[in-house]
């Protein structure tokens, strides 16, 4: 007889690309954005500002939470994941971009 499982979702923030006053634009949904002249330039920030926030999750955890403070479980999964791939030597752009990133 057969088990009923639970799928696992594995969570994945949708990246946004804008221009705004002749820079780009890019943003992490629930993270927030960066800007540079040039989508290389914008994407190094991009990558910065998560590895940033990736480490600081990984090396001190997140604080204590009060029950009006939504957390996106979701999110911090998956800046979970990627500190630890880029820590482990993997290139944050694949899981940030996708493996194929031109940028």
């Amino acid at each position: 007889m057969g088990k009923d499982t639970d799928a696992i979702v594995v969570a994945e923030p949708a990246l946004h690309i804008s221009e705004h006053d002749g820079r780009i634009r890019l943003g992490l949904e629930g993270l927030g954005y960066v800007e540079g002249e040039t989508l290389q330039e914008a994407s190094d920030a991009l990558v910065a500002c998560a590895l940033r926030v990736a480490t600081g999750i990984r090396a001190n955890g997140v604080g204590p939470v009060c029950s009006e403070c939504c957390v996106d479980a979701g999110l911090l999964d998956f800046m979970w994941r990627l500190g630890a791939y880029a820590e482990a030597g993997g290139d944050p752009r694949e899981l940030l971009f996708g493996p194929n990133a031109l940028v």
